[in-house]
């Protein structure tokens, strides 16, 4: 998806996590200024709707009919979008370009913040109506632009590694691997077993699409190497960054990763791992709680993303609860946000669909560790996660990444040439 083709608005600056300084940006409606200068009035009541990816646990409807029931009057309708990030974007931008009040709350990806924030496509919200202080700040700081609170923590996600316990156990393997090297090794083990007949050793999201960008970042991030430099600028013609690119570049050609695995969206490798096809799997934790109930259960665990040299590094994701400039009904979609985004909710999520909780004591808690094991891992992986670009332009950003690393997978480009022309193509949206 070009970005160019869904907003008429360009803007100038780059914000990276490390705080660059934007520049103002306008709505795509001729607003002028940020959105920082919004002076919302959360009034209003009445029916509201909610906007998501297509919900694969069930959960989410669950929680909606709860509020229902509390609020007849003030009733939430959920609006399912396509399962893709980039097509769940674009049509929440195009809502907001044509400035329709379709869309209430919009559940945005965490990098997204920026880009709906400085379009004023979303509202900034009342900063002390929301426990902040009780939540992880990588997650708070996904929620924020310019300082101030734009969305409502709502998930947060780090990536993480499946495996086969019950392979690699029978294979001698007593622990998971921290290195990509040692994985490949492992699956060399494994794959001799009359039980590992067929298989294959490893799969993440390869598809031309957001999971691709997030993929991609984990195997430069996880090898030394940055997509921006601590200042925002673009620094990823790097050998650091080659060498995580050339991992996957490598693991397709020499069959460590499946064919198959370039069509690969969470989903796709989700069904893989757990009708058998795969050792190894790089996925969400919401794969978890599915996992326990389909033919791998009680045969897999969770482990830190392998990475060149040791424990790899992922790519911070979750989902913030943004409330669309153009909706009516502003004060029930406020009360709805932080129902939705309270503790009780969060602990309903985790529990029902193995979503990473915003709130820290949910991962301390020792009742739930012993139920959830894979919490521990996945605090460290969200603690330690590094932020794709948090830009205004993230659509072109994106895009460009997906481009250049989709061309060195499928072996239209080699990795040396995708990353040169990747940095040119980062360096033109840091310019415009």
């Amino acid at each position: 998806m070009n970005a160019r083709t869904t907003r008429a608005l360009q803007c100038s600056a780059v914000l990276v996590a490390a705080g660059l300084t934007l520049t103002a940006c306008g709505s795509s409606g001729g607003g002028s200024s940020s959105g920082q200068s919004q002076n919302t009035s959360f009034t209003g009541r009445g029916p509201i709707t909610y906007v998501s990816g297509k919900d694969t646990t069930g959960v989410v409807q669950k929680v909606l009919d709860r509020w229902n029931k509390l609020h007849p009057k003030e009733k939430v309708t959920f609006i399912q979008l396509p399962t893709d990030a980039d097509s769940q974007r674009q049509q929440m931008i195009q809502n907001a370009e044509t400035k329709s009040d379709t869309y209430t709350i919009l559940s945005l990806d965490a990098v997204w913040t920026s880009e709906f924030a400085a379009h004023q496509w979303i509202d900034k919200l009342p900063e002390k109506q929301f426990p902040l202080d009780k939540m992880l700040k990588p997650v708070v700081e996904t929620a924020k632009y310019r300082g101030s609170l734009y969305a409502a923590p709502y998930i947060s996600n780090g990536g993480v590694l499946y495996y086969r316990t019950d392979l690699l156990k029978k294979a001698g393997i007593s622990a998971p691997p921290a290195t990509w090297a040692q994985m490949k090794a492992d699956c060399a083990k494994v794959e001799k077993l009359p039980e590992a007949k067929g298989m294959s050793c490893y799969a993440g999201q390869f598809q031309k699409y957001e999971g691709l960008t997030v993929n991609f970042g984990e195997a430069v991030n996880s090898s030394g190497g940055v997509i921006t430099d601590a200042n925002g600028k673009p620094d990823v013609n790097t050998p650091a960054a080659k060498k995580g690119l050339d991992f996957l570049v490598d693991s397709f050609k020499d069959g460590t990763i499946p064919k198959e695995a370039i069509t690969y969206q969470e989903e796709d490798g989700r069904q893989a791992f757990q009708s058998g096809k795969l050792i190894f799997h790089r996925n969400w934790p919401y794969v978890y709680a599915l996992a326990q109930k389909s033919k791998v259960a009680g045969k897999f665990a969770v482990a830190p993303l392998p990475g060149l040299n040791g424990v790899g590094a992922s790519s911070l994701g979750g989902s913030n609860l943004g409330l669309s400039s153009f909706a009516k009904n502003k004060a029930t979609a406020l009360d709805f946000m932080k129902f939705f985004t309270d503790e009780e909710n969060s602990t309903t999520f985790l529990k029902d669909a193995a979503f990473a909780p915003p709130y820290t004591d949910l991962y301390d808690d020792k009742t739930l560790a012993a139920q959830y094991p894979y919490l521990r891992v996945l605090k460290q992986s969200i603690l330690h996660a590094v932020p794709r670009p948090r830009v205004v332009q993230y659509g072109d950003v994106t895009s460009a990444i997906q481009q250049e690393a989709y061309a060195a997978l499928t072996g239209s480009k080699t990795s040396a040439q995708a990353l040169k022309d990747l940095q040119q193509e980062l360096q033109k949206s840091a310019a415009q």
